[in-house]
């Protein structure tokens, strides 16, 4: 159960392994990819090995993960990853390396993460995007998910305030409502009218 191996028509999305060090760094190492991550680029194998083992190896400890590598199909390297945690917020994210942006490889990796949580019973899944990062919007609107509200948060660790807005996609067969956590959290919340 734990992370079940995905493939779609170019992609297999499988397990984080400590042979993908090398490539996990050259996903986190990238400036402008990292720039609407919520951690800072990585500066070393050594970072990259520590993250593996803090983000992935207990992730994958857990009796439900969905913690993905986002390899191509012809070579089974991570050119990136997506995942949707499994605290309340049931947080949809992902990145992906700056030279395989553009063709449609995390929309089609969402959509079978998304159609894979539904299937085992999540209740809903949430995302949130810097206003500033519009694609990262259009990735979540692709696999299905809504607009809900806008909130400010001073980020951390990056330690500056930036406006998300959050989306949701309701799975449950009665309405599984609104995740009003981080509307609750803010004092600065409101909802636009023009997305």
């Amino acid at each position: 159960m734990n992370t079940p191996r995905l493939e779609t028509k170019r992609l297999i999305l499988r397990k984080f392994t400590k042979n993908d060090i090398d490539a996990l760094y050259l996903i986190l190492i990238d400036e402008e990819v990292n720039t609407f991550l919520p951690w800072f680029p990585l500066k070393s194998i050594e970072e990259a090995k520590t993250f593996f083992e803090v983000k992935y190896a207990t992730e994958y400890e857990k009796p439900q993960a969905y913690a993905y590598a986002i390899c191509l199909k012809e070579d089974n390297y991570p050119i990136g990853y997506i995942k949707v945690d499994m605290d309340e917020s049931h947080d949809f994210g992902y990145g992906l390396r700056k030279e395989f942006w553009h063709q449609g490889i995390v929309t089609e990796a969402g959509k079978a993460v998304v159609a894979q949580v539904k299937k085992d019973g999540l209740p809903y899944i949430t995302a949130t995007h810097d206003i500033n990062n519009l694609r990262s919007g259009s990735v979540m609107k692709q696999v299905g998910m809504q607009y809900q509200y806008s909130y400010e948060e001073q980020w951390q660790p990056k330690d500056f305030l930036v406006t998300f807005r959050m989306y949701q996609l309701n799975f449950a067969e009665k309405n599984s409502g609104v995740f009003k956590k981080y509307w609750d959290n803010s004092v600065v919340h409101f909802v636009e009218t023009d997305i």
